[in-house]
């Protein structure tokens, strides 16, 4: 018999706290978690001024944190000063940890991250998912999940949740994948599919690695056009810190962008869509590569070698990106663009042609176009992440029980 993957321990997902007295208090556990998450570690008087609660206040929601297992003391906080020392706190590397999954065409990814934003366990599996029914795919993907809850629990963590991300529309009901064109599927419910006892999110993989940009990213704006390039194209708006869904949480569908209208049928039943010309098959066409094994770094390498058909591959690629992001440049004024994915390995070839259609056909100054350090890590990341922000934002509610 099959272990449960959490024996009873809740899940965990974002929502808004009552304005009462016990909304009042989870407001104040979640400033005292996030001000040591963020800048950890810290003293109680530390927290207390960051915040602005007494130290009493800040003494008594520290030692319910640590309690929970939330926080963990490390000692004085500076042993040589004058008078008697703090005791520094930090956030726990054990206790809850945020799991992750990832469904993409050509793989299955699942990791576990903690409190600290560690990955603590990790698996993956290759081979092509396109075409195949949901069921198999979903049952290997929680052979996966299983193997990474034991991985982490030998490491003192539970699983506070699971998030999956998806190449394809979701539904807002956060568990439906209403479309996903690069694997053939639609109307699928995940959670229906997945185990009963950590019921999951689900997200496009765009939207996810768009957070984790806004999470992990180096100096990353409050208001960004993610680009996630696999495959498939996707991409994500961030608008003040916050996802731009659209109203049936469809927004971002850059890929799907008809560069030329009268262009090669796309798997989505369009023409011309952006796909078709900066998709990485595509691209690895255009270069006369095949799209496996990895493809994407001989194509690196032919294009730093000067190989002409890498180069004018690339070049083509770059372009139709540009004239794609115009619209939604011109439209949405966003103070940057995040190109990430597999593609963002190629950025070197990729971004001058890119960035000249992106400078003629805009209006007012050029929207600087910057690449992810997270690659085609971003999607997963931002799953895990996304669980762990959670707990994060209402850490009371690790003491629940579904």
């Amino acid at each position: 018999m099959t272990a449960p993957l959490h024996e009873g321990r809740p899940t965990t997902t974002r929502r808004a706290l009552p304005d009462t007295q016990q909304g009042m208090r989870r407001r104040n556990l979640a400033r005292v978690l996030h001000a040591v998450s963020d800048e950890g570690p810290l003293s109680r008087a530390a927290i207390a001024s960051r915040i602005g609660l007494t130290r009493a206040a800040v003494s008594t929601l520290v030692d319910e944190l640590v309690r929970w297992g939330l926080l963990e003391e490390l000692g004085p906080e500076r042993p040589n000063r004058v008078g008697r020392p703090g005791s520094a706190l930090a956030v726990s590397g054990r206790g809850p940890a945020g799991i992750g999954a990832e469904v993409g065409v050509d793989h299955l990814s699942v990791c576990a991250v903690d409190l600290r934003g560690e990955v603590r366990a990790r698996a993956v599996r290759h081979g092509a998912n396109r075409g195949r029914a949901p069921k198999p795919v979903v049952q290997e993907l929680t052979a996966l999940v299983r193997q990474v809850v034991a991985d982490a629990e030998r490491e003192g963590l539970w699983p506070a949740g699971l998030a999956v991300a998806v190449p394809g529309l979701v539904a807002r009901d956060g568990h439906t994948v209403v479309h996903a064109p690069n694997l053939d599927w639609h109307g699928t419910d995940l959670r229906a599919l997945l185990p009963a006892d950590l019921p999951p999110t689900v997200d496009n993989e765009a939207n996810f690695g768009a957070l984790a940009e806004l999470w992990l990213g180096d100096a990353t704006p409050p208001d960004f056009l993610h680009v996630s390039a696999e495959i498939g194209i996707g991409a994500a708006v961030v608008v003040d810190g916050r996802l731009l869904r659209g109203k049936r949480g469809f927004a971002g569908e850059l890929g799907h962008v008809p560069v030329h209208p009268d262009g090669p049928r796309c798997a989505c039943g369009g023409r011309g869509c952006l796909e078709q010309y900066a998709g990485e098959e595509a691209v690895l066409r255009a270069a006369g590569l095949e799209p496996r094994g990895d493809a994407v770094g001989v194509l690196a390498q032919r294009a730093g070698e000067d190989h002409e058909g890498a180069r004018r591959a690339l070049e083509d690629a770059g372009r139709a990106l540009g004239i794609a992001l115009t619209g939604a440049v011109n439209l949405l004024d966003p103070e940057a663009v995040v190109l990430g994915g597999a593609l963002a390995g190629l950025a070197p070839w990729l971004l001058p042609s890119l960035r000249n259609e992106l400078a003629d056909r805009t209006t007012g100054p050029a929207c600087p176009v910057t690449v992810s350090r997270l690659g085609s890590e971003g999607p997963l990341l931002g799953a895990a992440h996304s669980v762990v922000r959670a707990v994060l934002d209402d850490p009371a509610r690790v003491t629940e029980r579904s």
